[in-house]
């Protein structure tokens, strides 16, 4: 039964490779078409765009134009070649106006740049430009079924921007530079009020402000210490369970126990 059924399926194979064979050499477009359908429903996708690519010049303008470029562009889709699948999906939406298609083609266009964002530490233009569309998408079409899907992409998006801005900031700290961490994380706290990142940021802005306090000359020292006093409130203010606590508190002792040789 198992060879029986192996026979059949290599026999299959075989003619749909034959088929596609025949419609690439052929000078038919009708063959053309036919064989790339069922390549695309045949989940071979890369096929299936080599015979696209080949009879869409012949498609454009005719009716049966718009089914057919939906299919390329979600062929390119569907085997990553999200740069192509993009510009095709927006180039569907401008030539497809009332098509019924056209919501999901906006969605699947952005959701293509989506794709393209890189992670947090390499450059952000993708993301930015993933943002925007994605964001016109849901202002365009505010009741779409694909709106939850969008909102959780910007959601994500925009905590990658954060993200990255962050350990921009962060690694002020991390080099010694007090002076250029207060402002990057200032910076940060006061651009992303409710970012993820934030408790993070404000302990690492009070670690710089103790560590730029402690270290001071004494005319610069005295105010220094009260500012990181302020930054320890604010930390503790923000989440007085933080598992920066500890370690805060320690600080905070510290920069007290420094106060009081300028209140004698």
């Amino acid at each position: 039964m198992n060879k029986i059924f192996s026979f059949l399926l290599v026999s299959v194979l075989f003619a749909s490779c034959s088929q596609y064979q025949k419609a690439l050499k052929s000078d038919d477009v009708a063959v053309k078409s036919e064989a790339a359908n069922k390549m695309y429903e045949a989940g071979k996708y890369t096929k299936a765009i080599r015979l696209y690519e080949q009879i869409a010049p012949a498609y454009k303008g005719k009716p049966s134009a718009e089914r057919m470029f939906f299919l390329y562009s979600n062929s390119l889709y569907k085997s990553e070649q999200y740069y192509l699948a993009g510009y095709q999906f927006e180039n569907f939406v401008a030539t497809y106006p009332k098509s019924e298609k056209r919501e999901e083609a906006a969605f699947l266009a952005a959701e293509c740049f989506y794709r393209l964002s890189p992670v947090y530490s390499l450059d952000q233009v993708d993301t930015q430009k993933a943002l925007d569309k994605l964001q016109r998408f849901i202002d365009v079409y505010p009741s779409s079924e694909y709106l939850e899907k969008a909102n959780v992409y910007v959601k994500e998006l925009r905590e990658k921007q954060e993200k990255k801005a962050f350990e921009i900031a962060k690694q002020y700290n991390t080099i010694s530079d007090f002076k250029g961490a207060l402002k990057a994380l200032e910076n940060f706290i006061s651009d992303y009020p409710g970012t993820p990142f934030k408790e993070q940021a404000l302990y690492y802005r009070l670690d710089s402000a103790y560590k730029l306090a402690i270290n001071s000359i004494e005319s610069k020292k005295q105010e220094r210490l009260a500012y990181a006093k302020t930054t320890h409130s604010s930390l503790m203010k923000f989440n007085s369970a933080s598992e920066y606590k500890e370690e805060a508190d320690k600080m905070l002792a510290e920069i007290e126990k420094e106060l009081q040789q300028f209140s004698k």
